[in-house]
């Protein structure tokens, strides 16, 4: 049986006693920024939860879709798509920080040429970028009392992009705070000393970078940002004056009103729909990769770009029967 198949029911309505439904996943993180598991630890978790295509979308880097992809690639050069697997599409991803309205906002890359030119431009404009916030929260930090903060952000990223976690992860080995939540709560959470977002890029020059990169924009967890609901169309008409087509309705956990919520937003301005878990992290509280693909009403899937047409799935499907 095809792993598309149960995407391809959704889509065009099939209606094969084979057919399954699938997982699929256009938010997840990795090591390479701020999420727990390795890039090869989150794609064996991903084919162990039988997910049918899975997006690495790391804050303002790439290297964990990179990192992933390479494996595969050394893994299963005998399959059509070196960056695929048996049961699993790796689909390109990132998740770009930017300014709009005085406020963070977090976009998300898909489908994107990871070397393009604009990529290029972007991902060393916002590591510079990083690398500048994390000297500013680490002055806060010192301010404070809190001496050698940077230095010990930085030992705790590694090869990682520098954020927020890292500053968190020193100050529970430094025996500053208890756990990560008291870092947070205290210190480093929205409104607190380490809190700072000045030096993001504006919205309209991240989703240009995606789309000259031939991907599609995507604004990730719209409610998160606690919009009243007119702001939250603002941003919209300004993400789609940008070049911006898609819209997440499902991201983590949420309620059925909150995806119906933003269902009928993405209907309103005809933008493409896409889900995902926001995933970094196995426990009890976090949710895990995977999320069912819902039936679409009239909407767009951005993972519709990707399926193949209902002939060519049964096709595979058959080339994978025993």
């Amino acid at each position: 049986m095809c792993f598309f198949s149960g995407l391809c029911q959704r889509r065009y309505g099939c209606r094969a006693s084979s057919v399954k439904i699938v997982l699929i996943d256009f938010h997840t993180h990795t090591a390479a920024s701020d999420g727990a598991l390795s890039p090869r630890e989150l794609v064996a978790l991903a084919r162990e939860r039988q997910i049918g295509m899975l997006a690495i979308t790391d804050h303002d880097t790439v290297a964990g879709y990179l990192a992933a992809a390479g494996d595969l690639a050394r893994t299963a050069r005998e399959e059509q798509y070196t960056h695929n697997t048996p049961g699993l599409r790796l689909i390109p991803g990132i998740e770009f920080s930017c300014r709009w309205s005085a406020t963070t906002i977090h976009i998300l890359g898909l489908g994107m040429d990871c070397d393009h030119p604009a990529m290029g431009e972007g991902l060393d404009l916002l590591n510079a970028a990083r690398i500048e916030r994390g000297r500013k929260i680490a002055q806060r930090l010192e301010a404070l009392g809190f001496d050698g903060a940077l230095e010990g952000a930085l030992a705790e990223a590694g090869d990682s992009q520098l954020g927020r976690p890292h500053f968190s992860a020193w100050m529970v080995a430094s025996g500053h705070v208890a756990d990560h939540n008291q870092a947070f709560d205290r210190y480093l959470g929205q409104g607190k000393t380490g809190d700072v977002k000045a030096f993001w890029p504006e919205l309209a020059q991240v989703v240009a970078w995606i789309v000259a990169a031939g991907g599609v924009a995507v604004i990730a967890h719209p409610l998160k940002y606690k919009f009243t609901r007119m702001k939250l169309r603002r941003l919209v008409v300004d993400f789609m004056a940008a070049g911006g087509t898609a819209i997440e309705v499902t991201s983590g956990y949420q309620t059925p009103d909150q995806t119906a919520q933003l269902r009928k937003l993405a209907s309103e301005f005809a933008l493409e729909v896409s889900v995902g878990s926001d995933f970094h992290r196995d426990g009890p509280y976090s949710p895990q990769p995977g999320v069912e693909p819902p039936l679409l009403d009239g909407l767009r899937g951005v993972w519709e770009r990707w399926l193949p047409r209902p002939a060519d799935a049964d096709t595979a499907g058959a080339q994978q029967q025993p």
